[in-house]
């Protein structure tokens, strides 16, 4: 197994490196022998500050980048949350101008009674050698994963599929087939039996993926032009697998993964898509007036509201300096993680205030700009670790987990004991708790039509499948 230096993609801050060494132990050792392919890629080697990624020659997909080392968090324990409350919000069908008209949901059959069994925060598993690894069980050994996932009582984890090049991003398509982008810019099926099938390519790191209901347009965020400091990302439709570009100029980049990233239709039809901030803290990255306070684009460290055609695309909230994923629960509530910046105040998970300003460029540091006076900054529903790297996003709207029904989920990316995990939240995001550990870098999840959560692990390629079994 080949293992090499995984670097910071281009923080250019010198608090960062302690961070990056942990990253490189963890992700470096991740496994990659035996018939499971090779080894997850780590991404290209960055000097400290440079403009922009020098990929190595073994190295064709870009970094992600967020973690430095933190102080793990309190244990807690889940209590039972309320019932449920309303079905699911309004699906939406296009119209043939590109349009939407919105029709009633399926109403699910939920036990209105029904309350999570309270469960015990599941730690962190040890880390293990095998034959590929000091940490981690190899790729292709799945008795080894399906034993080191941890989850509640009464749930089981799976090693479901596995695919190269790092997967990003996932959504099931209607017809059944889950859907995984990855960093090197394709995007794979996969079937009921766990086997990946390519579907598209050509993508520069697509981040978000997303079906408008009742259409077969799968909607992809991406990268165009791949700079940190001057780039550009778009929103593209997929459609009998023909490309067609929707939204493109949208602002980008400064680390890997502030681009154009989740993306998720909501209960009026229209799309949403989380677009990051050009730099850390809005500050200008180069040039006589480096540090100063920047201009903001109007588009960046936002979420945006478009039309299915791409006709209408607005500002729906701001102040997100790199949500990477969103989600509508049942009751037509917007929920988005944010990682916050490189100082290393806590990570954000925020119920989004439509109109409001949710931070950037605006924190609390020695560098950082205040706020002007007329300007509330709404505050997030809760806080994770710093640099924990809260990427995926996903409201749970079956009844296949009992007592779950509106809850969320979250998975905290980085390579650190008190992330690699999922975590779950109660409905409207108040009640708290891991729900699965040992996982090598968790990076996005989705609920299946078997009312199974699926999670993406970014540093080995693998799906891992959580169901209830009772």
């Amino acid at each position: 197994m080949k293992t090499r230096l995984i670097q910071n993609y281009n923080f250019g801050r010198g608090a960062r490196w302690l961070g990056v060494a942990l990253l490189v132990v963890v992700l470096s050792a991740v496994a990659g022998c035996g018939g499971g392919g090779p080894a997850a890629q780590a991404g290209p080697t960055t000097a400290a500050g440079a403009g922009g990624p020098t990929p190595t020659d073994d190295a064709a997909v870009p970094y992600l980048g967020e973690a430095v080392a933190t102080v793990a968090p309190a244990a807690t324990v889940v209590v039972a949350t309320a019932a449920p409350t309303e079905p699911p919000t309004p699906a939406a069908t296009a119209t043939a101008d590109g349009g939407v008209v919105v029709v009633p949901a399926v109403e699910p059959a939920i036990d209105p009674a029904a309350t999570p069994v309270p469960f015990d925060v599941a730690g962190q598993p040890p880390y293990e050698a095998s034959e590929c690894s000091d940490r981690y069980p190899c790729n292709d050994d799945v008795d080894g994963w399906e034993a080191r996932v941890q989850v509640p009582e009464g749930f089981a984890a799976s090693y479901f599929a596995r695919v190269d090049g790092q997967p990003n991003v996932l959504t099931f398509g209607p017809d059944g087939l889950l859907y995984v982008g990855t960093m090197a810019g394709e995007i794979f099926t996969i079937d009921e039996n766990g086997a990946p099938a390519l579907y598209v390519d050509g993508f520069i790191a697509p981040a978000g993926l997303a079906f408008q209901p009742g259409t077969e347009r799968l909607y992809v965020s991406s990268r165009v032009v791949d700079v940190n400091e001057g780039g550009e990302a778009k929103v593209a439709v997929v459609e009998d697998g023909v490309v067609t570009d929707l939204i493109t100029g949208l602002p980008c980049c400064y680390t890997a993964m502030h681009s154009a990233n989740g993306i998720a239709f909501g209960p009026d039809g229209y799309g949403y898509v989380a677009v990051g901030g050009r730099a850390d803290h809005g500050e200008i990255l180069s040039g006589p007036r480096a540090g100063e306070q920047d201009e903001l684009d109007p588009r960046e460290a936002s979420i945006l509201r478009f039309s299915p055609d791409g006709a209408t695309v607005e500002p729906y909230a701001r102040g997100f300096r790199n949500s990477y994923d969103i989600a509508w629960d049942g009751d037509g509530a917007l929920f988005a993680a944010d990682n916050m910046p490189d100082f290393g105040p806590p990570e954000e998970f925020n119920r989004v205030e439509p109109g409001g300003e949710h931070g950037y460029p605006w924190f609390d540091c020695d560098v950082c700009f205040q706020p002007p006076a007329d300007v509330a900054i709404v505050p997030p529903l809760h806080t994770f670790v710093a640099h924990s790297a809260p990427t995926g996003v996903a409201a749970y709207l079956d009844d296949e987990f009992p007592g779950f029904y509106n809850s969320l989920f979250v998975t905290l990316w980085s390579a650190f004991p008190e992330a690699q995990r999922v975590v779950w939240f109660g409905p409207g995001g108040e009640a708290t708790a891991t729900f699965a550990t040992g996982f090598a870098a968790p990076i996005d999840l989705t609920v299946g039509p078997d009312g199974a959560l699926y999670v993406a692990d970014w540093a080995t390629g693998i799906i891992f499948r959580i169901a209830y079994g009772g």
